[in-house]
């Protein structure tokens, strides 16, 4: 799992799709849901770190894109 694309389908194999209409806001939603699957044992440690780093990158990288 390398890419935001690769965390989206993680959560599509347990059918949580994300499109809330910002991409910032989906980053968001899919670290709240990644965090309840991590606490529901449905990932473990590893993947979910690795989760959580992907997201704070792109996260970072929105945030330093130009708002419209």
């Amino acid at each position: 799992m390398n890419t935001y694309y690769d965390v989206l389908q993680l959560l599509k194999k347990y059918d949580i799709f994300i499109h809330v209409g910002k991409r910032l806001w989906d980053i968001e939603l899919a670290a709240l849901e990644i965090d309840n699957m991590h606490k529901s044992g449905l990932i473990s440690d590893k993947e979910y770190a690795r989760v959580k780093i992907i997201l704070l990158h792109e996260h970072s990288l929105e945030e330093k894109q130009p708002t419209d």
